[in-house]
């Protein structure tokens, strides 16, 4: 549950001020859908990301860094999923499950959505570093590094959820923010401006740079595959700036109600934080798919994962029938394995 949203619903559900501001319907809306909605992106994530795991940890090849940040990004996102259902429980009866359920939940919540963002960022910086920086990446990109990267990338997302599990608490049916009276005006500021800065600024901007330098390269490149690599690219940050633009948006406006230069009662844009909201909350379910099932080395790790678990379950006909003709060697096949593969098909599978 992103802050905004959580001092948004304690404003229309417990604060005397929403009675005044008639925010009785928006409580009833966000009533009636986001339960259904946080139910549904966290069905939806789990099966995503879960697939994405089991396909790398099972896959039975020797792992690349792109697997190690796939992996991680998967990670990060089902910490995220995995709240949401506490969230819609909250949403319907308020906050049930004790002071330390609602700091660890709250928690969950932020390493995921912060992990989330980074390693999407990591992931371009990656594709980057093989595409346009080719000589430098073949000692740069390595499995090792791959994991000593992901660790600062955990430990730079606790760090900055650390403030989140200190002052959320539980007060009466409430699962949100207490701060001390020092820090009342000025924290909350802080947090919010944390979640647009390092959760979508510094992102948008390094993914941007990034691809952009990609889609450059690309296309000054003689390549039968730059033409698809470049529209999963645009796909890529499309998607990011459609899903998580306006959300931040709403965020940095909610964030100037503290300093009374956005109508506390507009009702509104508690609308529009909604349905922003549902908006950014989606697009860990797409993940998988932009990210690992676009690619042709990860339908290959799902390949090889269904053959394996098909052998299991029947001995012989279609399915190993199906496996004999998988192994043949395609033209496909020998190009990607050909040792003289041309440069530029390198950089292309970089990104399929």
């Amino acid at each position: 549950m992103a802050k905004a949203f959580l001092e948004v619903t304690t404003e229309f559900t417990y604060d005397e001020e929403s009675a005044v501001c008639d925010k009785v319907n928006i409580h009833e809306f966000g009533k009636a859908f986001l339960p259904v909605f946080y139910v549904l992106v966290s069905a939806l994530g789990l099966l995503g990301n879960l697939l994405v795991v089991f396909a790398i940890t099972k896959g039975g090849r020797q792992k690349s860094i792109t697997d190690i940040f796939l992996l991680n990004l998967a990670i990060s996102d089902l910490l995220f999923v995995i709240s949401l259902p506490f969230w819609a429980s909250y949403v319907i009866r308020g906050w049930t499950l004790g002071n330390i359920a609602c700091k660890i939940i709250s928690s969950l919540y932020y390493v995921g959505f912060f992990g989330g963002m980074f390693f999407i960022t990591v992931i371009s910086i990656d594709r980057y570093l093989a595409i346009v920086q080719a000589v430098f990446s073949f000692k740069a990109r390595t499995v090792s590094h791959g994991c000593v990267t992901s660790l600062g990338v955990w430990s730079v997302a606790l760090l900055v959820s650390v403030p989140h599990f200190v002052f959320n608490q539980k007060t009466e049916e409430q699962c949100t923010s207490v701060y001390p009276d020092h820090l009342k005006k000025i924290w909350p500021i802080f947090c919010m401006a944390e979640m647009n800065v390092l959760g979508f600024l510094i992102p948008a901007f390094v993914i941007s740079y990034c691809y952009f330098g990609i889609i450059r390269t690309l296309l000054a490149c003689k390549n039968h595959k730059k033409t698809k690599a470049i529209k999963l690219i645009l796909v890529v940050v499309i998607v990011f700036f459609v899903f998580w633009t306006p959300y931040n948006v709403l965020i940095f406006l909610d964030t100037l109600k503290n300093y009374e230069l956005v109508d506390k009662c507009n009702t509104s844009m508690d609308h529009a934080m909604h349905a922003t909201e549902a908006l950014a909350f989606s697009h860990c379910c797409l993940n998988p798919f932009i990210y690992a099932f676009a690619g042709e080395k990860f339908r290959k790790y799902l390949h090889r994962l269904f053959l394996k678990y098909c052998s299991c379950l029947c001995f012989c006909g279609p399915c190993s029938q199906y496996q004999a003709s998988s192994l043949t060697t395609t033209p496909e096949s020998m190009l990607s394995s050909n040792p003289t593969q041309n440069t530029s098909d390198q950089e292309a599978s970089a990104i399929l």
